[in-house]
């Protein structure tokens, strides 16, 4: 059993990729495989609309999401992480989700039935709003996405601040948890 966890900042070593990592701790504390991916170094194209995934299953784009998709096929869950920029969740994220929608919506529907949710850090506000927008990849693919004691947001805006955001940082250990514990419940 595993779960992938995107992190969809730039920044390596950000307040997305460290609430990542405390995602995947308690994940592993609970038995289950966690791998993180970081869109850090990484280009992530636009879908082109030109359909050729749903002959295939391969994106024609060359720009390493075939390999994260394959990935996630082999998963039982996935997070995903987005900074909040201009209020939304950050574009190359969307993009990403987009395509790996497509790529499960026109062809073997591998995203069904996975378990998961988004989870957005950000200064000062957009967060709901990121967390509703990513919602949608999640709920039109099937997927089953766990609740928590409050929503998968974080408040912080230079490395490590999200860290210090107590609740938030409850909040997700108890998403992480609750992943965890569903993905255990459907595949044991």
């Amino acid at each position: 059993m595993k779960v992938v966890l995107i992190s969809g900042s730039p920044k390596p070593d950000g307040n997305t990729m460290q609430i990542m990592q405390e995602c995947a701790k308690v994940i592993e504390g609970a038995g289950v495989e966690a791998e993180i991916i970081s869109f850090a170094g990484k280009k992530i194209e636009s879908c082109i609309a030109c359909g050729k995934c749903s002959k295939t299953g391969k994106c024609v784009l060359d720009d390493g999401l075939n390999e994260i998709v394959d990935k996630i096929r082999a998963a039982e869950g996935l997070i995903v992480g987005s900074p909040v920029y201009f209020g939304t969740a950050r574009g190359d994220v969307m993009c990403a989700l987009q395509r790996i929608g497509y790529m499960s919506r026109t062809r073997d529907k591998f995203l069904s039935g996975k378990v998961g949710g988004p989870v957005a850090v950000g200064r000062r506000g957009g967060q709901t709003l990121t967390l509703q927008e990513m919602l949608m990849f999640f709920f039109i693919n099937d997927m089953i996405v766990p609740g928590s004691n409050y929503w998968n947001m974080l408040f912080g805006w230079n490395p490590g601040e999200a860290m210090q955001d107590a609740e938030g940082v409850a909040t997700i250990r108890h998403f992480a948890e609750n992943v965890a514990g569903l993905v255990k419940k459907l595949h044991s």
